[in-house]
């Protein structure tokens, strides 16, 4: 079986809404959960990231056991919205292939409301692999716009994260992986894959 790209997003989509995790504490999730989109305790004025890789989620939350983190969502959000934030997103790290030097890219950084970052994606132990996740860093009017306007539908998956985790500490990989929401290539305009690095 063939490695994917070294960049690639993959996820679980419909034709019009793409959805990303987000982990949290009890009482930004219940909130949510009852409000169907983020609310109090929810801080609108923080940088939130999205993640539309489900193991990476789990390696970030550690199967929702970390501390902050015990409580993960599925967030449904529309296709345009989550496209609109990556055509307005800035990379996280300086890439000389997109910027003249690093002064032109932290301008453009802090003028960006999205940042994109690629991360080694995680298989069912953690360990590294040998292409990349994408996290996207919502900040000022993406914020507004995700919790306004792009979410749908919001899911409390901890009772699968911790499933999933039950079969892994016991070893059997095969009916964990059988387990995981069954994500996909998901593919982008031609310009927003050269924005986010990905061409």
């Amino acid at each position: 079986m063939h490695s994917p790209p070294l960049r690639e997003i993959r996820a679980v989509y419909t034709e019009q809404t793409i959805r990303v995790y987000q982990a949290y504490a009890d009482p930004i999730a219940d909130a949510a959960l009852e409000r169907g989109t983020f609310c109090g305790p929810f801080k609108m004025t923080r940088m939130t990231w999205i993640k539309p890789s489900f193991l990476w989620m789990m390696y970030r939350c550690g199967w929702a056991e970390k501390e902050g983190q015990t409580r993960v969502l599925a967030v449904d959000i529309s296709r345009r919205g989550f496209e609109w934030a990556l055509s307005h997103a800035c990379l996280s790290h300086f890439d000389s292939t997109r910027h003249n030097d690093e002064a032109e890219w932290k301008r453009a950084m802090q003028e960006s409301p999205v940042r994109v970052q690629w991360d080694p994606e995680r298989d069912l132990s953690f360990a590294p692999l040998d292409y990349r996740s994408l996290q996207v860093g919502l900040s000022g009017e993406a914020v507004e716009q995700y919790v306004k306007d792009w979410i749908s539908h919001i899911e409390d998956v901890t009772p699968l994260a911790r499933q999933i985790y039950q079969e892994v500490l016991g070893g059997r990989y095969q009916a964990a992986s059988e387990l995981l929401p069954p994500e996909r290539p998901y593919l982008l305009p031609s310009d927003i894959a050269a924005k986010i690095g990905m061409l």
